[in-house]
């Protein structure tokens, strides 16, 4: 399986804040199947000024220490992106990273309050040629008032991307009853760990891809942790996915 999204990086967001933590992720992660990750911390301006290069740099320096402590994870990087009105300009000159450099990027909503100006934004990156997969939007706390702005982003070219744990039910009935629904209505592109830490926000993503499976099928819901990310990583277009 293949983790697009995962605050694994040390000390350099809201994730893993020491090495050790980061590496035992990385090993709880292997043993769940997880071959490759994609390190993605949080671009959010005033909280957590991560740039691309700075990501990059950390990435190649835990990937060492994955190689010295003889863990087989493969690690690339992008960034989980709030909503900034800069977006098209950051991705265009490389400030803000893509998944492995791919046109695809995270692209995180606010949490609590809706942003009447997203689909704009969502239109106007899809226009410059990028592909972005709005992040764990099951988790929203409005996401049940505002569920069809979901489903038309869909429409305009973006991708969903639930988290593992929401599937599984690791939080909550609602929010797992959300991700179901997301799940049945065939918009749901790919499933994630969005782990952060080694307890309630853990590397696993089998757990998430079974109880998919029994929602639309087991092909679906490999697609949705190795087809598709793979595709995320070779650049493929969404039309050949």
């Amino acid at each position: 399986m293949i983790d697009l999204h995962c605050h694994m990086l040390p000390a350099i967001d809201d994730g893993a804040q020491e090495l050790d933590t980061a590496l035992k992720m990385a090993t709880m992660a292997v043993e769940d199947g997880i071959t490759k990750t994609a390190c993605t911390p949080h671009i959010y301006p005033g909280l957590y000024e991560n740039t691309a290069e700075g990501i990059r740099q950390a990435t190649l320096a835990f990937q060492q220490e994955l190689k010295q402590a003889g863990i087989p994870l493969e690690i690339t990087y992008g960034a989980d992106v709030q909503i900034v009105p800069e977006l098209v300009e950051g991705l265009n000159t490389g400030r803000i990273p893509t998944l492995h450099g791919s046109r695809y990027f995270l692209f995180e909503p606010s949490h609590h309050i809706p942003q009447p100006g997203m689909l704009m934004l969502l239109g106007q990156v899809i226009e410059a040629g990028y592909v972005p997969i709005i992040t764990h939007p099951e988790r929203l706390h409005y996401v049940e008032k505002h569920y069809e702005q979901f489903l038309h982003a869909v429409e305009m070219g973006a991708w969903l991307q639930l988290t593992a744990g929401s599937v599984s039910g690791r939080f909550g009935e609602r929010i797992q009853g959300v991700a179901h629904r997301f799940l049945r209505d065939g918009v749901t592109h790919l499933l994630a760990t969005d782990a952060h830490n080694l307890g309630n926000r853990a590397p696993l993503l089998s757990e998430g891809r079974d109880v998919a499976a029994k929602l639309v099928g087991v092909e679906e819901a490999s697609r949705m942790v190795q087809e598709r990310p793979a595709a995320v990583i070779a650049d493929k277009p969404p039309t050949d996915v």
